[in-house]
């Protein structure tokens, strides 16, 4: 699988980010990583899952994701984001160097990149009250992950220049 080609720097000054409904925004608190994620039911109905791995437990995740739906990304400084790689190596776990926050995972997959996004980077956070589903991926083939991952995960759009 290919890695997905991240740019070094936007081009231009942060902008605000447009919300319509059923669309959520965050980022990280220094404001360096901005996300923004569109779904197809209120955050009260949306399943919510803490992976059982170690990064997610260390980390107490809430992702959320849409197949549906579709989640932007921008990035003001891309030498201040970890993309972090671990087990299989398929996804990267996108942190702020700067202050921290986890704000969610990508892959490529055969349909394009896909992400997760992690609730408790999402400004209406409390929104989601759903408890958190436990999963365990161990054991799934490289194959599996992938297919699992471009089945559930949500299409992302890597925005360039603050469009």
């Amino acid at each position: 699988m290919g890695d997905i080609r991240w740019p070094k720097r936007l081009d231009r000054p942060r902008q605000p980010i447009d919300t319509y409904p059923m669309e959520h925004v965050g980022g990280c608190h220094c404001g360096n990583i901005r996300i923004q994620v569109r779904l197809t039911a209120p955050p009260a109905d949306m399943r919510v899952r803490s992976c059982a791995c170690s990064f997610c437990r260390s980390h107490g995740t809430r992702t959320v994701s849409d197949p549906a739906g579709q989640a932007g990304l921008w990035v003001s400084d891309w030498a201040l984001v970890a993309k972090y790689r671990f087990g299989s190596r398929t996804a990267d776990y996108l942190l702020c160097r700067q202050c921290g926050v986890y704000v969610g995972a990508v892959c490529e997959t055969p349909s394009g990149p896909r992400a997760v996004i992690n609730t408790l980077c999402l400004s209406d956070r409390a929104d989601f009250v759903q408890e958190a589903a436990r999963t365990d991926h161990d054991g799934e083939t490289v194959a599996e992950r992938l297919a699992r991952r471009e089945a559930n995960w949500m299409p992302l759009v890597v925005r360039h220049g603050g469009t």
